[in-house]
């Protein structure tokens, strides 16, 4: 029986990651479980799965769940002080669900316990990446990538032990819904429009990450670190149908290719039950009734946002929280209208060219970095 702490659990991953568990009960069992202002759902995730802990957003939200759970005896924490003690709690598997900058510190401290942290958060390695890597290394915590594309490339590298015979890591995008849209077209298209992911079901952040390809740019930079692999070794291709999520190219001429449905649950029960294989509930791949699979270059004119992450991953430094951060505040200018499409590049693009001091990597400095960026970024979106 594994112990879990779900971080954001009343998510698209964390909804995936209860699935599972409710599949092999035999297997999990629910310890932790945070949320941000869903404390409805959170109080349903409670009396289904009887976790020791819970953790919620704000002082409202702890006497909700209060009320609506009159017979829980465990622990109801609040805010970062809460997720700093949930991740601080040793266990079998964390799953970091949280969406955005705020991942950041309870990962660190998850990378801290040992066990293994499932990562779908994609700003930690972002914003932290070399800091947090280390860390887990230190502490024999196992980094488990819960992001498809990755996890892919972490199933396809089991057993080649010999970094030299890398040659190339490419992950794939779906294209997102405007892949076939141009600038022009770009600019008038609504925040609805872009949330409307044709292939996955995930939230309005990452849904508008995947239509300006900053999604598949954060990727590549979190790929970096995941697997010390060289930015220059590093690709994106378009694969409309995602069934292909990541390709390794070997100096030998061979590529390897792992390929799934497009569903979550595939990822997550890998790294649930690592090094194990559990049923994850999802149809076998009928490669006869997909019948073709098409693959084409990404153009970085069309999608500004990834050549500005990639260059933000060569650079290194301040430049990928900075990155990240700005993106943040103008992925949420977007959904709340008050800029168009191609603004978030555009506010991305100011932030960077602004630079800054470099401030080191500590968890204090990061957010130093991350508070300028988002000021910097709110400041530039003002006079749009």
């Amino acid at each position: 029986m594994r112990q879990v702490s779900l971080f954001g659990a009343t998510g698209t991953i964390g909804d995936n990651a209860l699935d599972l568990m409710a599949r092999h009960g035999d297997r999990f069992s629910l310890f932790a479980a945070s949320a941000d202002k869903n404390n409805d759902k959170l109080a349903e995730i409670a009396r289904r799965f009887t976790p020791s802990l819970l953790v919620i957003g704000d002082a409202a939200g702890r006497d909700a769940l209060r009320q609506a759970l009159p017979d829980f005896v465990g622990e109801i924490l609040v805010g970062d002080d809460g997720l700093a003690q949930m991740a601080a709690q040793k266990v079998d598997v964390a799953i970091m669900a949280i969406v955005g900058f705020a991942g950041l510190a309870p990962s660190l401290i998850c990378a801290g316990q040992g066990g293994a942290l499932a990562l779908a958060n994609k700003e930690a390695l972002v914003a932290g990446g070399a800091h947090l890597m280390h860390k887990a290394a230190q502490n024999g915590t196992q980094i488990l990538p819960v992001d498809s594309e990755h996890n892919a490339v972490f199933q396809l590298l089991q057993g080649q032990d010999d970094a030299n015979s890398i040659d190339k890591i490419v992950l794939t995008a779906s294209g997102g819904p405007f892949r076939n849209l141009s600038l022009a077209e770009m600019e008038r298209v609504t925040p609805a429009q872009a949330v409307a992911h044709p292939n996955w079901d995930m939230g309005a952040k990452i849904s508008v990450d995947s239509a300006t390809m900053m999604n598949k740019g954060l990727e590549l930079i979190e790929a970096r670190h995941l697997f010390d692999i060289a930015p220059d070794k590093l690709d994106a291709l378009i694969h409309p149908q995602s069934i292909v999520h990541g390709l390794v190219y070997f100096t030998d001429g061979s590529v390897l290719a792992q390929k799934g449905s497009p569903d979550m649950r595939v990822p997550l029960a890998y790294c649930m039950a690592y090094p194990e294989r559990i049923d994850a509930g999802v149809a076998p791949l009928d490669l006869a009734a997909q019948g073709r699979l098409d693959f084409a270059a990404i153009d970085r004119a069309q999608f500004p946002c990834l050549a500005l992450a990639e260059a933000a991953m060569r650079s290194g430094g301040s430049a990928p929280p900075r990155l990240n951060a700005a993106n943040e505040i103008a992925v949420q200018a977007f959904l709340d209208g008050r800029i168009g499409f191609l603004q978030i590049a555009n506010t991305v693009d100011a932030v960077l060219q602004q630079g800054a001091q470099e401030g080191g990597d500590s968890v204090e400095a990061l957010r130093a970095m991350d508070a300028e960026a988002r000021d910097q970024a709110t400041a530039f979106i003002e006079t749009l």
